[in-house]
């Protein structure tokens, strides 16, 4: 018996002491704000275009979506906007590897569409027209993203990224 209690003693006094090491205030005590000299002041985050200006994206996600875009602009009359059609004409998927400044290094099929196999061309034209695609260089490797390109029966497409 004089084990269970020496015991029970022990995890008491170790749950006290853990309780004394809380970061959180006593209800009772507001806390103290630290005030910051004048002359130090946050700078103002950048928006996702300015951000591409001034160095490049921040993520894979953003250079996703900002390659997608210059795709659009880059593609005027074989693009289209608005809901995708049912059923798509073709949906090739690509690999696209960038270098460090956003120049297209390679570009890898990953999916081949069983019928329209001349969108795939089409696709890899309206990548290499809209490169570079920013500065990626800060980035984690490898430099690489995947694009899907939905096409209707124009053959004009839109990139998945974009269909929201």
């Amino acid at each position: 018996m004089p084990c269970i209690e020496w015991r029970s003693r022990l995890g008491l006094s170790v749950l006290l002491a853990l309780g004394a090491c809380s970061t959180t205030p006593p209800a009772e005590q507001a806390p103290v704000p630290i005030p910051m000299p004048a002359t130090v002041r946050a700078a103002p985050r950048p928006a996702p275009a300015q951000a591409a200006q001034q160095g490049g994206a921040r993520s894979w996600d953003e250079v996703r979506r900002m390659a997608a875009q210059r795709m659009l602009a880059a593609n005027p009359g074989r693009v289209y906007n608005g809901p995708v059609p049912e059923p798509l004409l073709a949906i090739p998927v690509l690999e696209i590897e960038l270098n460090g400044d956003g120049s297209v290094r390679r570009i890898d099929v990953l999916r081949h569409p069983s019928q329209a196999e001349d969108t795939v061309q089409l696709a890899i034209d309206a990548v290499r027209r809209a490169a570079p695609f920013g500065d990626v260089s800060r980035l984690p490797r490898p430099w690489k993203f995947v694009e899907t390109f939905l096409f209707d029966d124009d053959r004009r497409f839109k990139p998945r990224t974009l269909d929201f």
